[in-house]
């Protein structure tokens, strides 16, 4: 589904070359619920955001699908990381001028794609599967952080994507909220065989998941 050969990304810091991530080698199967362990600074954030095509290499080669992404422009690139990838941050990133069903539907707004399904009629689905259904109306600064992050997952959702991509999805929550989110999301790999990467500090998270890699100063160690 996913591979990265020789992959680094460079960035110009006061005119010297800082590597955040050094030649990474690296395969994810359909279906398969991957951990990303390392502590803050390690790459493991930099490697989330070229899987989910938000940046790409500054050498090597991605490949999704046995498709090569460095050889797509921006318009291609953009419409491949609405339809591959759903999102899910520590931070939530909702719009507070917005409702939880307004945010829900964001993708849709930047999406070509044709639906098989009407978007408003999933969301309200979603929200009814997360228990989130009675705040459509309600704006995110006005919802505790497992409902926040509830409303995030829903519209990673929406547009179906291929795979999950989680950066420390329960880094803002309580530790009996932190494991539903958690649950939740195992229950999408598991019952529904959704491909998910999951970002974390914390190993025991990670060793919970299907599998886990760990990074160090941009390598995988």
């Amino acid at each position: 589904m996913i591979t990265l050969a020789h992959v680094n990304k460079i960035y110009q810091i006061d005119g010297e070359e800082f590597y955040a991530l050094r030649d990474i080698n690296l395969e994810i199967k359909q279906g398969e619920f991957t951990a990303i362990l390392g502590p803050s600074g390690c790459g493991k954030s930099t490697l989330m955001h070229i899987i989910g095509l938000l940046d790409t290499p500054t050498s090597g080669t991605l490949l999704i699908n046995n498709k090569d992404i460095t050889k797509l422009d921006d318009n291609e690139l953009s419409r491949l990381r609405n339809e591959f990838a759903g999102f899910i941050f520590q931070q939530f990133n909702l719009i507070n001028k917005l409702t939880v069903l307004e945010n829900i539907m964001l993708p849709t707004i930047y999406s070509a794609k044709k639906y098989s399904y009407e978007p408003k009629t999933r969301a309200l689905e979603l929200m009814d599967r997360f228990g989130i259904l009675i705040k459509q109306k309600s704006y995110p600064n006005k919802l505790s952080g497992g409902q926040q992050q509830r409303v995030a997952i829903a519209r990673a959702l929406l547009n179906e994507p291929k795979i999950i991509l989680a950066d420390e999805p329960t880094g803002n929550l309580d530790s009996k909220t932190g494991k539903n989110i958690l649950d939740l999301i195992r229950e999408l790999n598991q019952k529904e065989g959704m491909t998910v990467v999951l970002v974390t500090h914390d190993r025991e998270i990670a060793e919970s998941c299907q599998r886990h890699i760990s990074m160090l100063d941009g390598k995988i160690v």
